[in-house]
């Protein structure tokens, strides 16, 4: 049947439906009209200018007109000794810091969550770290890894030894270090969070067929928790990627270069070789990789992440 073999009070409905639908999309774009344009402006607007300036080579005197370069800077910069370098010490980096503070905040969270007197103190202990600033942490490191005052300098036998932070071999687990005690807070919340949802009555289930404490933590805290561990995954690689602040504050990168991620190979290329060109394409990188390595996880973790029903 046709709209014109309809009835006139079908065609009447059929007409108020859609105008009805018209209005609601347009009051659906009218409410996040006002995030659109904050995303356009602080967000979309940025990164195509970053491309953009990434096909323009940066003259090495101020003053002089910027110089059309194509693709040929994107491909002189990924595939120099320098990138690759930057490269390899950021996955370093994320290996380092993400497994180390999912599992030390998955393991106070499960210390925390016993039924104990006084448990709430150590909760809040645990947790403090993310009421701390890289500023604030990276500060307390240095002076704990002070070659001369270091509480943590005495307690590693080095005293009269350079510090930590000037050791090649060493300076990018001591960063790895600091940014996995200022990310614990945040991990242990989120590991809390996950444990609170696990229904008591399947513990006690499994603890009546006979499971043991490592049994029923594998077989059904894991499983119940795997959303939580799947969302902290991702964030925590995110925020490794992004690691600036204490790289700045402990290192500027040095020594020889064992900790230039490639966030401050960019604050390096813009502040200190005044290369506008060069930082654009290393962060329209650094916005590939993260990209591919989270639909990654996405596709590899989701599938292993078991939802309670």
């Amino acid at each position: 049947m046709t709209a014109i073999d309809l009835p006139p009070e079908r065609v009447a409905a059929r007409r108020r439906n859609r105008a009805r639908k018209r209005r609601e999309a347009l009051l659906a774009y009218l409410l996040i009209s006002p995030a659109l344009v904050v995303f356009a402006v602080f967000v979309f607007y940025p990164f195509a200018k970053n491309i953009w300036l990434g096909l323009y080579r940066t003259p090495p005197f101020p003053g002089l007109p910027k110089r059309y370069a194509a693709y040929d800077q994107y491909a002189r910069v990924l595939t120099s000794p320098e990138f690759r370098g930057s490269l390899r010490t950021t996955f370093l980096f994320v290996a380092m810091t993400v497994p180390t503070g999912l599992l030390l905040g998955l393991l106070m969270a499960v210390l925390a969550h016993q039924k104990l007197r006084g448990i709430a103190i150590y909760r809040t202990i645990f947790s403090s770290t993310v009421a701390t600033s890289i500023a604030v942490a990276s500060v307390i490191f240095f002076t704990l890894l002070n070659p001369q005052v270091g509480l943590l300098t005495y307690l590693l036998g080095r005293e009269g030894e350079p510090s930590v932070l000037d050791d090649p071999r060493w300076a990018l687990v001591a960063v790895a270090g600091v940014t996995i005690w200022q990310n614990l807070g945040l991990s242990f919340i989120l590991m809390s969070a996950g444990l609170q949802g696990v229904p008591d009555d399947l513990l006690e289930a499994a603890e009546i067929d006979g499971a043991g404490a490592w049994g029923r933590f594998r077989h059904v805290v894991v499983p119940l928790l795997s959303p939580t561990i799947f969302f902290a995954t991702i964030v925590g690689s995110i925020l490794a990627f992004q690691a600036f602040g204490q790289i700045d504050l402990l290192t500027q990168g040095g020594p020889l270069r064992k900790t230039n991620v490639i966030v401050y190979a960019m604050y390096d290329a813009v502040f200190r070789q005044n290369n506008e060109g060069k930082a654009a394409v290393l962060s329209v990188a650094l916005f590939a990789i993260t990209l591919v390595l989270t639909l990654i996880q996405l596709r590899l973790l989701e599938r292993r992440v078991t939802y309670e029903r």
